[in-house]
């Protein structure tokens, strides 16, 4: 989370908004994100709702909930799906960003 915060800009550079989604309540969700001054949408799901319609997996053994990130373009379709299988399996801001690039070159943004 703390790459996403310093990262943001590159991303709002690129019209893109994240959104990140997490197992607390929304009530914990919501003090630990402005405690930390997260600059995008952050939002508490502690039945798991938003996780079970994406697929994202618990594996109780590894912490829980795995990591899951998506690109979805404005047209509502999926471009990238990474499912982590652990805590650390996450894409670099890097990669995600030079695919944000390659999906506006295709747009001729």
């Amino acid at each position: 989370m703390a790459q996403l915060r310093q990262d943001h800009q590159k991303f709002v550079d690129r019209d893109t908004e994240i959104i990140a989604i997490g197992p607390e309540t929304p009530e914990a969700f919501a003090d630990w994100w402005h405690k930390h001054q997260m600059p995008f949408i952050g939002i508490g799901d502690p039945k798991h709702d938003i996780a079970r319609r994406f697929g994202q997996q618990v594996k109780l053994l590894k912490l829980g909930r795995m990591p899951a990130q998506f690109v979805i373009d404005k047209e509502g379709r999926m471009r990238n799906v990474h499912r982590g299988e652990s805590m650390a399996d996450i894409m670099a801001d890097e990669d995600v960003l030079a695919l944000l690039d390659e999906i506006n070159v295709e747009k001729g943004e």
